[in-house]
């Protein structure tokens, strides 16, 4: 009887995907090693937090020389099976989800969109990104014809939960959701939140902080 492979936290996962982007990025430039300290500093970690995250993938690196950059970037690839394509389905195609349905990055991750869904007819039938835009009552069809099992949610507020629900039935198990609103799912779906107001509010908050401290150091001197 085969063992499972260890659960690896959530928090922990968000940032080996950094670490994968870093050490991708390392390769194309030609680097062939990369200390501990160097990853950690451009993937924004201490490198003791680095160190824990890649225990959770077994021995990685060789103390006093650091990591070979490919090997760790392909081990950290087949954990978060970049290597494997999954199927996307993407629901909103206003300017955020013109853009996101353009970007050609995620194929290179593992990540493909089968579906474009909008509810204006005025968008239904346009291509971008290579795949036309098909309006609401193909989502049901869609999913189940190409097996997606992660829905993107680009939508305004308002109509963000009917979505959710809409996809949660057509049988999507995980969502991204851009829209600005908190959406309630069923225990077995996964869902992750990107609010970008919220993102600008905290780095405004820390530039303020900057600024703040800056000028307690003047009035100091």
């Amino acid at each position: 009887m085969t063992q499972s492979r260890p659960r690896i936290p959530e928090a922990t996962v968000a940032r080996l995907a950094v670490y994968l982007r870093v050490l991708t990025g390392l390769a194309g430039g030609g680097r062939s090693t990369v200390s501990s300290g160097e990853l950690a500093s451009a993937a924004g970690v201490n490198p003791a937090g680095l160190r824990k995250d890649l225990s959770h993938l077994g021995p990685c690196g060789v103390r006093g020389v650091g990591y070979d950059v490919a090997t760790l970037r392909d081990r950290i690839a087949r954990v978060l099976g970049v290597e494997q394509s999954r199927a996307c389905v993407l629901v909103g195609i206003g300017n955020l989800g013109t853009a996101l349905a353009d970007y050609a990055g995620f194929g290179s991750r593992g990540f493909r969109f089968v579906g474009l869904f909008d509810a204006a007819p005025a968008r239904v039938g346009q291509r971008i990104g290579g795949q036309p835009v098909r309006p609401m009552a193909e989502l049901d069809e869609v999913v189940a014809a190409t097996a997606a099992t992660i829905g993107v949610i680009a939508t305004p507020a308002e109509v963000a939960q009917p979505v959710c629900d809409r996809l949660t039935t057509a049988g999507v198990r995980s969502i991204l959701n851009f829209a600005p609103v908190a959406l309630a799912a069923p225990p077995e779906v996964d869902v992750r939140q990107v609010d970008l107001s919220v993102e600008l509010q905290v780095l405004a908050f820390l530039g303020q902080q900057r600024s703040d401290a800056a000028g307690s150091l003047e009035v100091l001197a």
